[in-house]
């Protein structure tokens, strides 16, 4: 149970990231950003996508002419504005999705000059020192493929829910 100590939690993470060089923390950030607009979905659903359906069919039902082209553009408006709220951040997420297997791709060519340095200066292919550069290779390419998978998942499930829940509303929406 000592990984649940605080500080030891600390001292593991800055081991990690000092085994997997720079460019692990620029994929820590990306995924902490990816996650964060994640979570802002996951909250937007619980707590507000009903109030903004809610206000689509309020609007809707006060309307008395539900057949003139006139009412069909208020429900194509109705329909867009909540399309766009369920987008939201998604091109955000989806691009961060994308980024952290380049970023993972680009530790890996940094920890790889790294290892040819050390091959350059000792003349040999001493694999003690060869180490902390193989391990800057794999570490940041492991955390990126990692972190985009993980937000691939929520992003697919996020847009089905989206989709999913656009439509509920273009149903409710029905023409006269």
């Amino acid at each position: 149970m000592n990984w649940l100590n605080p500080s030891v939690a600390l001292e593991n993470l800055q081991q990690f990231l000092e085994m997997g060089g720079d460019v692990l923390l620029i994929i820590m950030f990306a995924t902490f950003f990816m996650w964060a607009f994640i979570l802002e979905r996951l909250a937007y659903y619980q707590f507000a996508h009903g109030k903004v359906a809610q206000r689509a069919f309020n609007i809707w039902g006060a309307r008395e002419d539900h057949k003139s082209w006139t009412a069909h553009m208020v429900r194509e408006q109705l329909i867009s504005e909540v399309r766009q709220k369920t987008e939201q951040n998604m091109s955000l997420v989806k691009t961060l999705v994308a980024i952290a297997p380049l970023l993972g791709l680009l530790g890996t060519v940094t920890g790889m000059i790294e290892v040819f340095d050390v091959m350059a200066a000792t003349g040999s292919s001493n694999v003690r020192a060869m180490s902390a550069g193989v391990s800057k290779a794999t570490i940041p390419t492991m955390a990126g493929m990692v972190a985009a998978l993980s937000g691939l998942i929520f992003t697919n499930r996020l847009e089905r829910r989206g989709l999913r829940e656009t439509r509920k509303v273009a149903d409710g929406l029905e023409l006269g």
